[in-house]
């Protein structure tokens, strides 16, 4: 959600660390600034974009040799330049400007316990001059700081309540700079040499910069000083190198160039063929192999009899859609659980249950505290589908598979989502074939179909004229009902799903058998009716739901299947699609989806891949 990055150094830092914000800038923020050692501490702040808080910068000449950055989603206190980050401590005193700017600090998490450390605070005379959380965390560490900062974060971290990454740096110590982190990502970069050192939410931040990553654990506390750092783990245990060992990352700046396209949005939706083929590239056989970890994924297979996956937001709906192929296919029950909503109710756990995250990043807070709810039950056959393959969530799975989509800026996903469907019906296949129901010749047809989706995505692609038409009319609505019927239900999800998220349109999607339930009370002209309407064995009801729409003086803007013998006419806007594709087909109706929201949003000005209020990676609860 929010983006953290940190330096110390001999030079001055502070264009690394703008520059490391810009590569940040996808994850969506409202607020920005920079604080570094220099005299005291100085910072900048801003409520604008990043390029703004640079010509802040360089107007004030602002240098430093230590510092922190952070990019901010706003969750308590509003995008105001006083709520931005780094927050600096104030010490008690007659006023909040007693003891001015000892402790600089930067925070990405929620603080739950923020109320009761605040007034214990307050009642040790610290004023406050935010309405944040984080604040609380800089008054904390100054009130136990005592001459050593890593040993008053480590004493301040043990009152935290909630999740975090932290960056702080001390006045009264020049060049050292202190990470910690809990529920919230944080990684150590070692620059070249060793000679200076780096921390960050993301690789991306420090792509160009250095790829020696240390990837620290859930309750470490690293200490970076000039040619030297240590961590020390949750029990304040000293790490060794062995344990946090140094990986090459290479986070290639290069793939967030946004090229011909006029939106990273565009760009993703059109890499999609070749995000498909990146994560099938290898896959000559159906095999337990595929899915890679600290166990055997035979041995895991032929144990499990049911299936839980964990998800949330396009991620659930990928798994929405594995359940039919699951419980068709492979013959395993199969349930979909919001991660958000999972932990907190009473369950019942099954031993024998595969746990199966989803997550384009690996780091959404949700759906990593849902694993750990999940394994605390006593289920600990868990895997995950996952993009990042350095992330928490694939560390803390004994298995994984890793989708191969690249890095994904749009805030609203769309290759990681056909990519997540992709390793799902990999995943169905090896379960179906572990438990004695795929012959050779169907697994055969199965890759056939698999290997040729890139060419059909392709075809697929290049119905965009078409869909432009239809989003010309959608620009002047404000509501819209999508409509699906079996595996395709959770399509027209997804599709209403992208076009709220980026158009602002209020849309919902039912079960095409829904329709006379209540949805159709809605439908008047100005209800535009998008309908998933492939070839299969529900079709003709499907067409049933269709006339009812029509009945009522609705518009139906169907997308077919060349074969389905539905013809445009008045009120009824047809696209064909190229071909049918049987149990796949999901992953190519999906995209006129995607297409329509993002003409959509083009036609009505909207920010397409910084969409109000939301984030990529959600790693806050």
């Amino acid at each position: 959600m929010c983006g953290i990055v940190g330096a110390v150094s001999t030079r001055n830092i502070v264009p690394v660390l703008v520059q490391g914000l810009q590569r940040l800038e996808y994850r969506g923020y409202d607020s920005c600034g920079v604080a570094v050692h220099t005299n005291g501490l100085q910072r900048a702040r801003s409520t604008s974009r990043v390029a703004e808080l640079a010509e802040q910068v360089a107007a004030t000449h602002l240098e430093g040799a230590t510092g922190i950055a952070h990019t901010r989603w706003a969750t308590h206190g509003a995008p105001v330049v006083h709520n931005a980050h780094p927050h600096f401590s104030h010490g008690p005193g007659a006023d909040a400007m007693a003891r001015p700017g000892r402790i600089a600090l930067v925070h990405n998490g929620i603080i739950e316990n923020h109320d009761e450390l605040r007034a214990t605070l307050k009642a040790k005379g610290y004023e406050f001059l935010s309405q944040t959380d984080t604040e609380v965390i800089s008054h904390l560490i100054d009130s136990l700081y005592d001459g050593d900062l890593f040993d008053a974060v480590k004493a301040a971290v043990g009152h935290l309540h909630g999740a975090y990454a932290i960056a702080v740096f001390c006045k009264d110590e020049p060049q050292r700079l202190i990470g910690a982190r809990a529920g919230s990502p944080l990684i150590l970069g070692v620059g070249k040499d060793g000679q200076e050192h780096f921390l960050a939410s993301d690789a991306m931040a420090l792509a160009g910069v250095t790829d020696q990553i240390v990837y620290l654990d859930e309750g470490d506390v690293v200490d970076l000083q000039l040619g030297k750092y240590w961590l020390a783990d949750k029990n304040h245990k000293p790490v060794t190198p062995a344990q946090r060992p140094v990986k090459t990352v290479l986070a290639h700046s290069g793939a967030a160039e946004l090229g011909p396209y006029r939106h990273y949005m565009q760009k993703e939706i059109f890499e999609q063929p070749r995000a498909i083929g990146d994560t099938l590239e290898g896959v000559e056989g159906i095999v337990p192999d595929l899915f890679d970890g600290s166990v055997t994924a035979a041995g895991v297979f032929k144990q499990i009899d049911s299936v839980l996956i964990l998800a949330c937001g396009t991620s659930y709906y990928s798994g929405c859609t594995a359940k039919y192929w699951l419980e068709s296919i492979a013959g395993i029950p199969t349930q979909v659980e919001v991660a958000s909503e999972y932990r907190y109710r009473d369950s019942v756990p099954n031993p024998h249950t595969l746990v199966v995250t989803i997550t384009q990043s690996g780091e959404t807070a949700d759906t990593l505290a849902a694993l750990r709810h999940a394994q605390s039950l006593g289920m600990q056959h868990t895997l995950t589908i996952c993009n990042v393959a350095t992330s928490a969530m694939v560390r803390e799975c004994k298995l994984a598979y890793i989708t191969r989509a690249g890095i994904e800026i749009g805030v609203a996903s769309t290759k990681a989502f056909t990519a997540q469907l992709a390793g799902l019906f990999l995943l169905t296949l090896t379960l179906a074939q572990a438990k004695g129901r795929l012959s050779p010749t169907q697994e055969e047809a199965h890759l056939k179909a698999m290997r040729h989706l890139p060419a059909a995505l392709q075809s697929v692609l290049a119905l965009e004229p078409q869909v432009i038409a239809w989003a010309e009319d959608f620009a002047k609505m404000e509501n819209a009902l999508f409509l699906g019927r079996g595996l395709h239900y959770p399509i027209a999800l997804e599709g209403a799903l992208k076009l709220k998220e980026i158009s602002y349109i209020h849309a919902e999607a039912y079960p095409a058998g829904e329709l006379k339930h209540g949805p159709l009370a809605l439908v008047t002209s100005a209800m535009p009716v998008v309908t998933v309407a492939p070839n299969d064995a529900l079709l003709e009801k499907l067409k049933s739901n269709m006339h009812e729409v029509r009945a009522r003086g609705g518009v139906l803007y169907v997308l077919a299947d060349a074969d389905s013998h539905i013809a445009s006419e008045e009120g009824v806007n047809v696209i064909r699609m190229p071909e049918h594709y049987g149990a796949l087909s999901p992953l190519l109706h999906v995209v006129p989806l995607q297409l329509l929201a993002y003409h959509t949003a083009c036609a009505r000005g909207t920010d397409v891949d910084k969409p109000r209020n939301l984030a990529k990676s959600v790693t806050v609860e």
